[in-house]
């Protein structure tokens, strides 16, 4: 199998019910962008969506205005390195599904989660930070996270609520 970056921003026209299919034959090594900007969608189901050879996912779902609910447990996350801003202005974003991440060889972190103001959850429990070396601004703008509501085990996490005075 040929490793491909793949880097795509597609901007659904109108509201709608929309069904994506994609068939890839390679194995993706990018997926930056690939949903930045799908301001219309409410729901996306990526259950078959093989990511074990991705490093980057910088900004994947940003800009995604009207998605509620993502379920990324299946997301093979192990050769990830840069995670900044892949929910960036999610602001409908409700439902959060990171169990299975595994943030090990993450260095960038940067606006994960900025602008995600409807999130008052967040099970970032198995996140392991030790690479990282940017989480600037990556909580900024969560209006409804609550220390209290938030299920982590790092000391890098629990400075960044301090630093942004989430209570």
């Amino acid at each position: 199998n040929e490793l491909i970056p793949f880097n795509y921003n597609y901007k659904f026209p109108k509201k709608g019910i929309y069904i994506i299919k994609y068939s890839f034959n390679k194995c993706l090594t990018k997926i930056n962008y690939m949903f930045s900007k799908c301001e219309y969608l409410k729901n996306i189901n990526l259950s078959n969506f093989n990511t074990q050879n991705v490093t980057n996912m910088r900004c994947i779902f940003s800009e995604c205005k009207s998605l509620t609910n993502i379920d990324l447990s299946n997301f093979i996350t192990n050769n990830v390195t840069d995670m900044s801003c892949m929910f960036y202005s999610c602001k409908s974003l409700t439902k959060l599904n990171l169990s299975n991440f595994n943030t090990q060889n993450v260095t960038n972190m940067h606006g994960m989660f900025s602008g995600c103001k409807s999130l008052a959850n967040l099970d970032i429990y198995n996140f392991n930070t030790q690479n990282v070396t940017n989480t600037s601004f990556m909580f900024y703008g969560c209006e409804s996270l609550k220390k209290e509501n938030i299920i982590a085990k790092n000391t890098i996490i629990e400075y960044i609520f301090n630093e942004l005075h989430i209570k």
